[in-house]
């Protein structure tokens, strides 16, 4: 059997994807998990007296964390199997990665295991971040354009 002819034969096997459906559950997901942020956030603002601006960071960091947890848990994997992009797409999905990976390597020790691999997936996020904002950054110097606080 040739390549093509086994391409054929795959896409022949493979269920149709309803778009609308994956679109659905990627926006009842994702909304979801902002609306979760913004609750946490106004927590931060209500109990802990922060302005908005302030409660920003602890609110990712709490998102960060219910994400490990899920993600240790083997939760977060199945929602994400359901919903697609909805769950890739926030900061969850990033920690998500991270721990996934992390998980999956720590029997070959903390060091070259959870060290050493944790950031594969997400190191190209990281990598293309930093490149993106050097870049921005020389255009903002070449043409002048005030970079504003």
């Amino acid at each position: 059997m040739s390549e093509q002819e086994y391409k054929q034969l795959a896409q022949k096997k493979e269920p149709p994807r309803s778009v609308f459906t994956n679109c659905w559950r990627a926006f009842l997901v994702g909304g979801t998990i902002c609306l979760i942020g913004q609750g946490i956030q106004q927590l931060f603002i209500t109990y802990f007296k922060m302005n908005k601006e302030q409660a920003g960071n602890p609110t990712v960091v709490v998102l960060v964390l219910l994400s490990v947890i899920l993600t240790s848990c083997g939760v977060y994997d199945k929602i994400a199997q359901w919903a697609g992009a909805g769950s890739a797409v926030p900061v969850t999905g990033f920690a998500n990665s991270m721990c996934s990976a992390a998980l999956e390597h720590r029997s070959e020790g903390l060091v070259l295991g959870v060290g050493g691999n944790m950031f594969k997936m997400a190191g190209s996020v990281i990598v293309f971040g930093t490149v993106a904002a050097f870049v921005v950054a020389i255009v903002y110097l070449i043409f002048g354009i005030p970079i504003k606080h």
